[in-house]
């Protein structure tokens, strides 16, 4: 059985008409569809040829439809705007079930990669996707709908909540140095210390009353917290890691903790950052109370380690 749809026009054809005709003008179609006057012109003059009928008429320099014109640019506006009217529902469909989220890669790899699984089997109507940078992204206008930040909070205009604090220790690999670990900190400075901008070791010296231990200056600096842990677990020294990345590791034995008792906080904590509008889309408050429901619980897995 043969289809209509085989008998429909040039659909290019179609746009020029209806262009012309909103307008009646073949400059002001040919400027909207960003092509040329005499390609409307040619465009038109073909779909006049397949029809069989003059759409439009010259009244001096002016083009005007015709009665049969008018009809037909009536039909073909109507159908255009069901056709525009159906990819808008499409759209607002697909972004509704859209996530994108990003945050840092250390805090992706380490901490929320681990778990995403679980968010993706709860939520199969869901469709997200994390994006890993150190960028600070404008939530605004980017396209990201939600951003896990490691900072002070201080983010004017944007809805922000504190996700989880963060807390530093020091850790090696159990065969670090032959096994030969310190057994005091004031030790440390017989040890090669790693080094990040985030995990300062000034922080931790102070905790541990160690303020007349100046902040280590040699050995290799990792700009990603990551990189650092990975140092670490690969025998290269004692770090200073983050409670939020280093669990895995401490839990397979891959690392240990030194000095137990020593836990400096960090002044820098992870925060669910959005734009207002945004925090109020469905897909992104089930995944806000997703996620602060295992921020709450590795919280409460960590406290007594």
């Amino acid at each position: 059985m043969n289809s209509p749809l085989r008998k429909l026009p040039n659909l290019s054809a179609l746009r020029a008409f209806e262009a012309a005709a909103r307008h009646q003008s073949f400059t002001h179609a040919a400027a909207e569809l960003f092509v040329t006057h005499s390609a409307v012109s040619h465009q038109i003059r073909g779909l006049e040829a397949e029809l069989g009928v003059h759409l439009f008429a010259r009244v001096g320099r002016r083009v005007v439809l015709t009665e049969l014109g008018r009809d037909y640019a009536r039909e073909v506006s109507n159908a255009f705007a069901s056709l525009a009217l159906a990819t808008q529902a499409l759209s607002k469909d697909t972004r509704e079930r859209r996530l994108v989220l990003t945050t840092i890669p250390s805090f992706a790899a380490r901490w929320l990669a681990p778990k995403i699984g679980r968010f993706i089997l709860a939520h199969p109507e869901i469709d997200i996707e994390l994006r890993s940078s150190t960028d600070m992204v404008d939530l605004e206008h980017s396209g990201v709908d939600m951003a896990i930040r490691f900072g002070l909070g201080d983010y004017p205009g944007l809805h922000v909540e504190n996700l989880m604090n963060e807390t530093f220790f020091a850790a090696c690999s159990p065969s670090f140095n032959g096994g030969i670990l310190p057994a005091k900190p004031e030790e440390l400075t017989s040890f090669s210390l790693l080094r990040s901008d985030y995990e300062r070791w000034r922080l931790w010296l102070d905790t541990a009353g160690l303020r007349d231990m100046p902040e280590p200056t040699r050995g290799a600096i990792y700009e990603d917290s990551s990189l650092l842990l990975g140092a670490a677990v690969s025998g290269q020294g004692i770090a200073l890691v983050r409670a939020s990345l280093a669990a895995e590791p401490l839990a397979s034995g891959q690392l240990i903790r030194l000095f137990d008792s020593i836990v400096a906080p960090s002044p820098w904590s992870y925060y669910l950052v959005s734009s207002k509008s945004n925090a109020q889309r469905p897909a992104v408050r089930v995944f806000r109370d997703w996620i602060m429901a295992e921020a709450q619980a590795f919280t409460a897995s960590m406290q007594g380690k």
